[in-house]
């Protein structure tokens, strides 16, 4: 049968339940005169059949209680006046606890599935916090016979908790509150109502009760705190608060919060400050994607108006420009700057000897430091997969190929990455001979594939030879040509080139940091273990960017370095959970593809329902005027709402245009309010309106309309 018509059948069955329930008037039967005038004749049958009785009372109880029905505090004194406090708390906690499960089974049936995807963002932080510590929340709940027992079974259901565990915290927890009404039922003749039973005096100390697994907690915290740290000596004095390992975003970022708020902060970079993405990363790259830029647009000269140009790339002298604009940049991340701020820099390799120690170990010896807190920012270098025979092979990586002085000829691009994608159509438009190998059947594999077939599309009409579906096997040197074979389903495919640069990922950088000896876990991917306040196995150890993960990007490590530096220097006043809510990120080919929330694909592996708004960018007059009209601007919202889920945009300065969404998406601004503002004309933020304006077209209240036009004819 399927799920959907289960769901109208027991939604069916409740509502003439609960019909019958009240159009009967059956809340007469529980009611505390009706007990108390039927206690004697009750007395009778139950000494008559006292097996038979029972389970009657336990089936009533249980429908009560599953039906969420009111009478159940009714249903409680009953047990204590009919069957003795010990009879009667037994079958009380065991029908209130059924009950309670199979209201929370038939609540998770009927609307978990449908509120965690119209929700789920919103809900990520609740469904981790019941992952982790459900149980003692419901412990707490049901301690409290304040909170209405109905409520918090429906608010369960629709979190991951499990119903096993469900069911035994309800029948712990309960049992209490429990006690009490199947006390005052043995009394029930001298009750004047319900309302009787929960004096202030009671209701108190219920809530005291409730407190007390917090107060438990908060004692046994340093209990745990102190086992966490069994076996290390922690010093009496510190030399910092706070040392930062790596001078990256990450890094910088967390030196300079530490150095503003007037901490005392040492930061370690044992090469060079501003990390890989000033050295070997986002800068030299988005210099080296300029560079190309211009060359493409020189050799495109006649479809502007020019005559014909014929760029030819001096490799040295882009390289040179590429030195240049770091050594430009170099001082805004620099030992003279973070000095002045306050920051005592040190070149040098760290290694944490305690929770509390870092060695470190430069041109002038070894010195170790006793800190407060750490913070491990010590990024990613470039992953070379063992291909057999690469070893025989001078190849390049992001780090090494900006030493490069002359054209590459027969360039090799292993990588269908954001990384790989940019720099091969950059060699490819300063004039190398570029084939791109990629293993996937199509590049950019975290973006939807419209996105990827229109950067493919590019590559391939700026010459790159895409070899997608191809996986890479093994390097071999053949009459002194370099050649690399790959594998094509089953046939091999021998690929001769001169040069090869290995763009296939990166790994965290945790060798020789000592995390080891700490007992500091690494995940699979190579990243540190952290918790959502950044915190390792040891609280007063953090890490933020690369190392960290989940995302590699120097604006993620930033963002995280902000939470990690308050958490460590005011943690033990308040702590903040990193908010990964919405996280942009863009891959600067040409065209450029940027992304925030949720695509396509990401929703259908998530079960998010949603509809699609889509506005192509060849329809914008700026974008037809550059000459650079191809893209489009795809949004994600629920179904009938604006509420945006996720951004997509194929095309010139995507990286730029995103932004607006995020600052929408951030602030929970709809599509309606991005189509009510204003944008410059002709510009290509035109095309953020113009995709709202396409939901708005979409939605029109097509009923009002009619009316209206009937209305304007009615006027002619």
């Amino acid at each position: 049968m399927p799920r959907n018509i289960k769901k109208l059948l027991i939604v069916g069955l409740i509502a003439a339940v609960v019909t019958a329930y009240f159009w009967l008037d059956l809340g007469r039967y529980l009611s505390l005169g009706f007990l108390q005038e039927q206690l004697d004749a009750i007395h009778s049958y139950y000494d008559q059949s006292r097996l038979f009785s029972w389970l009657i009372f336990i089936a009533i109880y249980v429908a009560v209680t599953a039906l969420s029905i009111p009478g159940a505090a009714i249903m409680t004194l009953a047990a204590g006046a009919i069957f003795g406090f010990s009879t009667g708390l037994l079958l009380v906690s065991f029908a209130s606890a059924i009950g309670a499960t199979l209201a929370f089974l038939v609540a998770r049936f009927l609307l978990r599935d449908t509120v965690q995807q119209r929700f789920g963002k919103q809900l990520a932080t609740i469904n981790r916090g019941v992952e982790k510590d459900g149980a003692f929340y419901l412990f707490t709940l049901r301690l409290v016979p304040v909170f209405p027992f109905f409520l918090i079974n429906l608010a369960m259901a629709l979190t991951p908790l499990r119903t096993w565990t469900f069911y035994w915290v309800s029948q712990v927890g309960m049992l209490a509150g429990t006690a009490v009404y199947v006390n005052a039922g043995t009394q029930v003749a001298q009750l004047q109502s319900v309302g009787d039973i929960l004096s202030p005096g009671l209701i108190g100390a219920f809530i005291l009760l409730g407190l007390l697994p917090w107060i438990a907690r908060t004692i046994l915290a340093p209990m745990q705190r102190a086992k966490i740290y069994r076996g290390w000596k922690k010093p009496q004095h510190f030399d910092r608060n706070l040392v930062v390992i790596g001078a990256g975003s990450g890094g910088l970022v967390s030196a300079y919060i530490a150095a503003t708020v007037k901490a005392s902060v040492t930061l370690i970079e044992r090469e060079r400050m501003g990390g890989d993405c000033l050295n070997t990363g986002c800068i030299p790259s988005k210099a080296l994607i300029k560079s190309a830029q211009v060359a493409s647009l020189a050799s495109h000269s006649l479809d502007y108006g020019l005559q014909q140009l014929h760029p030819e790339a001096d490799f040295a002298a882009v390289m040179d420009r590429i030195q240049a604009v770091i050594k430009t940049i170099e001082p805004h991340d620099s030992i003279e700057r973070y000095s002045k701020l306050g920051v005592d820099c040190r070149q040098g390799n760290a290694r944490l000897i305690s929770p509390w120690e870092v060695e470190i170990t430069g041109e002038q010896g070894t010195q170790t430091l006793s800190t407060r807190n750490i913070i491990i920012a010590s990024g990613a270098g470039p992953l070379v997969p063992p291909f057999p025979g690469l070893d025989q092979i001078d190849y390049l990586t992001t780090e090494t190929l900006w030493k490069m002085r002359e054209n590459p000829g027969r360039l090799l691009v292993l990588g269908g990455g954001p990384i790989g994608c940019e720099l091969a159509q950059c060699f490819a438009r300063l004039g190398a001979q570029v084939t791109q190998v990629e293993m996937l059947p199509r590049l950019l594999p975290r973006e939807d594939e419209d996105a990827a077939k229109l950067v493919a599309k590019a590559l391939r009409r700026d010459g790159i030879n895409l070899l997608l579906d191809h996986k890479a096997d093994h390097f071999a040197m053949e009459d002194g040509e370099k050649v690399l074979y790959a594998e094509l389903g089953d046939q091999s495919v021998r690929l001769v080139f001169d040069q090869v640069l290995v763009a296939i990922g990166r790994k965290p950088n945790t060798e020789g940091l000592g995390l080891e000896a700490l007992g500091i876990q690494t995940c699979n991917n190579g990243t540190i273990a952290l918790n959502e306040f950044l915190q390792t196995r040891f609280p007063n150890i953090y890490a933020v960017g690369d190392v960290a993960g989940p995302f590699q990007f120097t604006h993620t490590a930033a963002h995280q370095a902000w939470y990690a530096a308050i958490n460590a220097l005011f943690g033990r006043f308040k702590k903040f959970k990193t908010d990964y809510s919405v996280i942009p990120w863009a891959t600067f080919t040409s065209p450029e593809v940027a992304r925030a929330g949720l695509n396509e694909q990401d929703a259908n592996e998530q079960g998010v329902e949603f509809e699609v708004t889509r506005y192509g960018i060849d329809d914008l007059d700026r974008a037809i005027a550059d000459g650079s009209a191809e893209g489009f601007v795809k949004v994600l919202t629920p179904p009938g709402s604006d509420r945006i889920l996720g951004v997509t945009i194929v095309g010139d300065h995507a990286g730029d245009l995103i932004a607006e969404y995020v600052l929408a998406m951030k602030h929970g601004l709809g599509l309606k309010k991005i189509l009510g503002t204003i944008h410059i004309y002709p510009t290509l933020a035109e095309a953020n309106k113009f995709a709202a304006g396409e939901w708005a077209r979409a939605h029109a209240p097509q009923k009002l309309l009619q009316l209206v036009e009937r209305y304007h004819r009615w006027e002619l």
